[in-house]
């Protein structure tokens, strides 16, 4: 399959149609492809059209130039292989999380890998389901293109422009290259977040009731599916599995450290502190390597937090009240005083906004904080 054909008139289709595989034919459908869906459950295939994602592939005519396979990761290289069959002409990729596994179940298959080219939207949500499925849900999100050694250059191409259109910010890496750095950027942290959340299980409900905005920050992606999870930690076990380890050498040194301090009825215990105060430094460091929107250099922001009364139509007249102050607000976080009828909203902005945003919120009877 070549490159060159235009993009407007590409047959895309698209095996799955949970959250991944809908938003992605809702994406693509808006602009202007020609995409047809199938699942193992007509039901979900039905929902998927009725969404906006396309055609049933039963009333498709005519191969596609691109198949997308957005099935469970443990069943994926099974999918790939025979859609590779069934399409002769057709590219096929995948939007399994790990590419390292399936690209090795398909070197063990009688299939044409030069047609074949892994991919991984770096896009989700904690729901599933086509009926969580968002138009924008790629939008100024990465997506990886980890081509085979045996892929085409056509076929990578057009994997990479199909991702282009969904709105992603495209990059290329090899299958490994992937596989490492998710492993440290995606799926470590949801190991953490679940294990982090798990330690509530015991609490006393009072205890609980003190969560702030930290702990929901850092559990937030604990809602995320076990089944769908097991399988993705499954298929990339080496790569989690040298982070987990790396991690597990800081955290006894901090434990280690924590003990001496236990122990130490005076002031007389060395290094611990500095082990603790590094860990802390060097969480920073990492932060600060984060990039910002739409993938460019990290940006540090200035926080600005407003009294939000909890009542309705009171966030809406904040959110107006600064876009008319002409600040751009770059994030947005919400916490709740437990047991008053307040929220804090504390408002991401450059360095630069804090002053007149604060002044203009103020002047409107918001109650502002820096």
């Amino acid at each position: 399959m070549s490159g060159d054909v235009a993009s407007e008139s590409l047959r895309i289709r698209i095996v799955g149609t949970g959250l991944i595989g809908a938003s992605l034919g809702m994406a693509l459908s808006r602009k202007g492809f020609q995409v047809s869906l199938d699942d193992p459950s007509p039901t979900a295939a039905a929902l998927a059209r009725d969404l906006g994602a396309g055609v049933l592939a039963a009333d498709t005519l005519g191969d596609p130039d691109v198949v997308v396979v957005a099935a469970p990761p443990d069943v994926v290289a099974d999918v790939v292989a025979r859609e590779l069959s069934r399409w002769p002409n057709a590219v096929v990729t995948d939007a399994a999380s790990v590419k390292g596994s399936v690209l090795r179940a398909l070197q063990e298959k009688d299939v044409d890998l030069s047609r074949y080219v892994g991919s991984h939207p770096m896009a989700g949500r904690e729901k599933s389901g086509a009926v969580a499925a968002q138009v924008d849900l790629f939008e100024g999100r990465s997506w990886v293109v980890a081509p085979g050694p045996k892929a085409a250059a056509g076929a990578v191409e057009l994997v990479r422009r199909v991702a282009a259109a969904a709105g992603s910010a495209v990059l290329v890496m090899t299958p490994a290259e992937h596989d490492a750095a998710v492993a440290a950027v995606s799926h470590v942290p949801q190991i953490a977040a679940s294990l982090v959340a798990s330690q509530l299980l015991e609490l006393s409900s009072s205890a609980v009731a003190l969560s702030g905005q930290g702990i929901r920050d850092v559990t937030r992606i604990a809602a995320s599916d076990p089944s769908m999870w097991t399988q993705i930690l499954v298929g990339n076990a080496p790569a989690v599995r040298g982070v987990l380890e790396s991690m597990a050498e800081q955290l006894d040194a901090v434990l280690a450290a924590l003990r001496r301090l236990e122990s130490d009825s005076g002031h007389g215990t060395v290094g611990a502190r500095a082990v603790l105060a590094r860990t802390v430094a060097d969480g920073n460091a990492g932060h600060a390597r984060i990039p910002g929107k739409h993938g460019a250099a990290p940006t540090t922001y200035a926080a600005v937090v407003v009294v939000v009364p909890d009542e309705p139509g009171a966030l809406g007249r904040l959110l107006r009240d600064v876009g008319n102050a002409g600040v751009n607000m770059e994030d947005l976080h919400i916490e709740h005083g437990v047991g008053q009828p307040f929220g804090l909203a504390e408002l991401s902005v450059l360095p630069a906004a804090v002053a007149p945003l604060m002044t203009a919120l103020s002047s409107l009877g918001w109650r502002v904080h820096e």
